[in-house]
């Protein structure tokens, strides 16, 4: 048994935490919320009142926050509580340079630490089913595996500290460059005649294919499980989409890359944002498209 601090018990972190105890693993976490300190009582964890209570005594510290600049300011306290050799991993979707900061700066205190954002969402995040992208030292990474592995399906290590954060910027550029392609292709097809579940037979079997289609489908029907048969209730927020795409577009200036669909995508999703559907699924960017959000 392992005994692991967790900070941040959100709609993500909760769930992570319940599945850390369900491989008999000792938590100890801490969040601003009493009510999710006391969810995770319920589930058979320990609640504590802050950062440093939460991290004294723990071998692994575990973190899955909502901003860099709360990873920096949670860390300071982390640094200050944990014993020295203690394993760091930080969940958080985060900018690169903040990572590899925390990363050099827990390092320097003699701390292991690995980044470690996910893809799956708050339905993997239950299921023990999350796709892990991580950053840091071979060594660190071997030792983060085993304490991933009751959360996730897929662990990768994707090389040096802050590569973590860079996988999973550039795969959500990806995802809503994808999908904002296939809503465009099925309203064009219908403003053409074209019927959704005919182009989806045709497009899911042809050179179109891709996971936006055939996995998380923007219309209703094809798909059942997709949020387009749920009102577009997340699933993956448009504010969660709009803040990656953010870091993406911090990341591309930063490297000065040419990414001219990533900005285009990010300004459509800022919009839809800003427009107040920040609560909506990010496949909702069909019914934006079409002039009917």
């Amino acid at each position: 048994m392992t005994t692991i601090a967790f900070i941040g018990l959100g709609n993500m972190g909760l769930p992570m935490a319940k599945n850390l105890i369900g491989a008999n693993h000792s938590v100890r976490g801490f969040d601003l919320s009493s009510d999710a300190r006391g969810a995770l009582e319920g589930a058979g964890g320990a609640a504590f009142d802050s950062v440093a209570d939460a991290v004294t005594g723990a071998d692994v510290v575990v973190s899955m926050l909502p901003s860099g600049k709360i990873v920096e300011v949670v860390y300071a306290d982390v640094f200050k509580a944990a014993a020295a050799g203690t394993l760091m991993i930080d969940s958080s979707t985060i900018d690169v340079a903040t990572a590899r900061k925390v990363s050099a700066e827990a390092t320097a205190k003699g701390f292991s630490m690995v980044d470690a954002p996910v893809s799956g969402g708050v339905g993997g995040a239950a299921a023990g089913t999350l796709a892990f992208m991580v950053g840091g030292t071979a060594d660190a990474f071997a030792a983060a595996e085993p304490i991933l592995d009751p959360m996730g399906a897929k662990i990768v290590h994707c090389g040096d500290s802050g590569n973590g954060q860079a996988a999973k910027i550039c795969n959500n550029m990806l995802l809503a460059i994808s999908m904002i392609g296939v809503s465009e292709a099925f309203n064009l097809g219908r403003k053409l005649g074209l019927d959704d579940q005919t182009f989806y037979d045709v497009a899911a079997n042809a050179s179109g294919q891709c996971w936006s289609l055939t996995s998380y489908c923007p219309v209703p029907g094809p798909v059942p499980t997709s949020p387009a048969n749920n009102d577009y209730q997340p699933g993956f927020a448009t504010a969660l989409m709009h803040k990656d795409l953010g870091l993406a577009m911090e990341a591309v200036a930063s490297v000065d890359a040419n990414s001219p669909l990533g900005k285009h995508a990010a300004d459509i999703y800022a919009e839809m944002n800003d427009a107040g559907h920040g609560g909506v699924d990010f496949s909702g960017v069909l019914k934006r498209l079409a002039g009917d959000l």
